[in-house]
């Protein structure tokens, strides 16, 4: 991991961190990218932290960029695509901390920018199997555990995007998968109002690359390329945390953010 990379995450993290444990969290795509952010956001602010993701080596390295003890933060190595690990993933969490307070889903998988013409079956499987099949599976072992739990309850945060609203050219398979979240969400919220279960969805525009690469140009509503603005990956786990921060009691629904000049309403 390139100090580039550790500062970038470093700025997501609260600069105090809390010297009582608030509850546990499960991280999914915990090993990199938002993933990353998120969990040392939450540990920074005094949440347990189980980290889940398919590599083991790259959850170890964001357990060792904790602010918090070590035994705040637990790797799990985890294919979400596959019900077996994502119960043992959630007994692992029990086993360690008793309980589950908070499912971040955020785990995705890239999607290759092609025409729909052209989108390959295995692609497809691959997208809609790691975001939608795993978030569903991820979810319905959050509920079993929240509602066995005492006190029961808890909340679910999906990680959704602005595609599930408004796609961009050549991305059905991405698109596709994000809508799909979206309507999980919702349905999560419902059936979780009879169990203490909060569920919402926070979108996430552009943000920037945490190697401190130039943002590459993005496809526009007409087919054009440009470049767009991009968002501190701080401004992200803020908002997460003020959905985490919330009682069960309390709900943000849903939450957007993006770079105020990013095209997002009708891709324009």
């Amino acid at each position: 991991m390139s100090d580039t990379v550790s500062d970038t995450v470093s700025d997501a993290v609260s600069d105090t961190v809390s010297d009582a444990v608030i509850g546990t969290a499960v991280v999914t795509g915990a090993g990199s990218g938002l993933g990353r952010a998120a969990a040392l956001a939450l540990l920074g602010r005094g949440w347990n932290v189980v980290l889940a993701g398919r590599r083991p080596d790259a959850l170890d390295g964001t357990a060792a960029l904790s602010p918090a003890g070590a035994g705040q933060a637990l790797a799990v190595p985890t294919d979400i695509t596959r019900p077996d690990e994502v119960a043992a993933l959630f007994r692992a969490a029990r086993d360690r901390y008793g309980r589950v307070d908070l499912l971040f889903n955020n785990a995705g998988a890239p999607a290759p920018r092609v025409p729909v013409a052209e989108v390959a079956l295995d692609d497809w499987n691959r997208v809609l199997g790691t975001i939608v099949t795993g978030t569903f599976l991820c979810s319905r072992e959050a509920f079993r555990v929240m509602c066995e739990q005492d006190p029961r309850g808890g909340r679910i945060i999906n990680n959704g995007a602005p595609s599930a609203y408004t796609p961009r050219p050549r991305s059905a398979a991405y698109t596709a998968a994000k809508h799909a979240v979206l309507g999980l969400t919702r349905s999560l919220s419902l059936d979780g109002r009879a169990h203490d279960i909060a569920c919402g969805q926070i979108d996430v525009g552009n943000v920037e690359p945490p190697d401190g690469a130039p943002q590459p140009p993005a496809r526009q509503a007409d087919g054009s390329k440009a470049v767009e603005a991009t968002l501190p990956v701080s401004h992200f786990t803020d908002a997460l945390l003020l959905m985490a921060s919330l009682p069960v009691t309390a709900n943000v629904q849903s939450l957007t953010v993006l770079p105020t000049t990013m095209p997002f309403v009708g891709r324009g």
